[in-house]
């Protein structure tokens, strides 16, 4: 599918201020889609309140955000699917809507979080929406607790997802899907990932507590160093180094540290090691290249290939947030 051309903004931010290298970057950045200026506005100018919140607003209304509202169909689901056909079900689809920043309280995505919650079959707090298992899914229990509290969807259901997901937090700290189907005890680094950015999406607010919880599945990462094995030292997966955008369900390096900077952690020298591995892949330009994406199919390409302003953004908050809790 071709890439869509976003709608330009009306003006440039002043950047001049942070060298011109830096500045040439940023100008490139805010050449986007309001899904990514919005960001660069909050993350990396530190622009006003007021200004990030209005360009936030356009994720709804301008670009990709418009495009993919306007694909919902009548029933409020998104491809007709709750959670497959991947990339472009409901679940899915809101998952890039979350990603893009479309903003609490919009009345599609409250729509088809009912649609979802209303769809899933629950066990005591758990849930599932894949027709074949007859399991609860930790997976897909935090993929809806993240939605639901992105959106503002406010159900007593929620709460109920996240105490069932706080009673299966493993003993390493992390979370699997396989320890209800398969009784695994050693935390997935995919799963564990998803039911921290679920968490950190619940606990602004939060009815139950999730600190304690929250704790121990940043220090299963630590122990990992985020992405190598805690016996041997190995890089568990070399794709755990490439950072495509949207990541789907999927870790990597780079989300895992988007979490530690989201939550604004200290900078723990156990991530050292993946901090470099996104440092060397910059650019001489000051750019990153981006990843090809997961296999399936997508609503439209955001980017050609080549430098990609999502993967820029996203690593240069990472290094951002690195840079100044390690000058401390």
């Amino acid at each position: 599918m071709r890439s869509e051309a976003p709608d330009a903004p009306s003006r440039r931010l002043v950047v001049a201020d942070v060298g011109e290298s830096a500045g040439d970057v940023l100008g490139w950045l805010l050449d986007s889609d309001p899904s990514i200026r919005w960001q660069v506005l909050r993350d990396l100018v530190s622009a006003p309140s007021d200004e990030v919140t209005a360009e936030r607003a356009r994720v709804a209304t301008e670009g990709w955000g418009r495009r993919l509202l306007a694909e919902q169909g009548d029933d409020g689901r998104w491809a007709e699917g709750l959670y497959s056909p991947k990339w472009t079900s409901t679940t899915y689809t809101l998952l890039l809507l979350h990603w893009l920043g479309l903003p609490s309280g919009n009345a599609q995505a409250l729509a088809a979080c009912a649609v979802l919650w209303d769809g899933a079959t629950s066990f005591d707090g758990g849930l599932t929406l894949a027709r074949t298992i007859r399991q609860p899914e930790v997976c897909i229990t935090g993929m809806l607790v993240l939605l639901a509290s992105s959106f503002g969807f406010r159900d007593e259901r929620v709460d109920a997802g996240v105490r069932w997901l706080l009673a299966h937090q493993l003993a390493d700290g992390g979370w699997n899907c396989d320890s209800v189907r398969r009784g695994s005890r050693h935390g997935s680094f995919h799963t564990s990932i998803t039911v921290l950015d679920a968490l950190t999406a619940y606990a602004d607010g939060a009815a139950v507590p999730v600190g304690d919880a929250m704790s121990g599945g940043r220090e299963f990462f630590l122990r990992h160093h985020l992405y190598r094995s805690h016996r041997t030292g190995e890089v568990v997966d070399q794709a755990f180094t490439r950072f495509p955008f949207p990541p789907q369900w999927h870790f990597d390096v780079l989300r895992g540290l988007e979490h530690f900077a989201r939550v604004r952690a200290p900078a723990d020298d156990r991530l050292a090691d993946p901090v470099d591995v996104v440092r060397r892949r910059r650019r001489t330009d000051g750019r990153w290249m981006g990843h090809r994406g997961y296999p399936g199919r997508y609503w439209f390409a955001m980017e050609e290939p080549g430098p990609s302003r999502w993967a820029t953004l996203r690593c240069l908050r990472v290094l951002r947030w690195w840079d100044e809790r390690s000058a401390r």
